[in-house]
């Protein structure tokens, strides 16, 4: 299927690595120009080549703490006026809400609910002037099934989710659509870290307590960045424009719900 968004151009958040590298790696296959963008300036530099390698199109990156204004400042002089922007960051650690401050609170809505609402102000208006527009927004499924270790990002993402829900229908008209992707368990260091930890309060080793892990999930396996960038350029493309305000679960049938 031809997704109709060559040449377009795109901002992926938090994207060196993992499920953000997926999401640019898939859009950069359909002609997409990426930029790109980590802290890190080694693995940003070998993801742009290995992107670059991959589909043809040039790979542009910036070294950027997307969840600081100067972060977000950089990404938008790098692309000023992006056609798709995808908001990702990584997420708060695992632990016990007793041993969280008020900062621990306060860097968790920073990094998984402001830092994304900013992204979107930055780059709104310019997707409303072109019609055209595709805002993807990378939760977790602990927003529709809260993971009990990963309170942070519970209430973090979830606040997310519910400016999401009045912002999106504003916008639809115009061409411009918003939506949340809602990784399960995937194969990256966060989908590994979270089941480390698991097994670190249960007392079990990590190798005997992952192969349980992944035999209880309902696919048997952890999703792949592949799988779940593929999903993200679908609903970037022009087949997608009846979709919005939308919390698409890609997580292998772990979520147990009807709805």
């Amino acid at each position: 299927m031809n997704l109709g968004i060559s040449g377009k151009k795109a901002i992926i958040c938090a994207s060196s690595k993992g499920l953000g590298k997926g999401c640019a790696m898939a859009l950069a296959r359909e002609g997409v120009k990426v930029t790109i963008c980590a802290r890190n300036e080694v693995a940003l530099i070998e993801t742009a080549t290995q992107i670059t390698q991959a589909s043809g199109i040039q790979a542009s990156y910036v070294v950027a703490d997307v969840t600081t204004s100067e972060g977000r400042s950089e990404l938008i002089k790098a692309c000023p006026a992006p056609d798709i922007l995808i908001n990702n960051a990584g997420g708060p650690p695992p632990g016990d809400f007793r041993d969280w401050s008020q900062q621990d609170w306060f860097d968790a809505l920073n990094a998984n609910m402001f830092s994304a609402i900013e992204m979107i102000r930055l780059t709104v208006d310019h997707m409303l002037k072109k019609g055209f527009g595709r805002v993807v927004n990378i939760t977790s499924s602990s927003v529709k099934a809260p993971i009990a270790e990963l309170g942070l990002s519970n209430g973090a993402r979830c606040g997310l989710t519910g400016f999401v829900a009045g912002l999106a229908r504003q916008h639809v008209r115009d061409n411009v659509t918003i939506n949340n992707l809602l990784p399960g368990f995937c194969d990256t260091d966060r989908g590994r870290n979270i089941v480390n930890a698991q097994a670190q309060q249960l007392k079990i080793d990590p190798a005997d307590y992952h192969k349980q892990f992944l035999a209880n999930l309902p696919a048997g396996r952890m999703g792949t960045p592949e799988e779940f960038g593929a999903t993200c350029a679908f609903l970037c493309s022009q087949h997608a424009g009846y979709i919005t305000g939308q919390n698409l679960l890609v997580d292998g049938g772990l979520y147990p719900g009807t709805f």
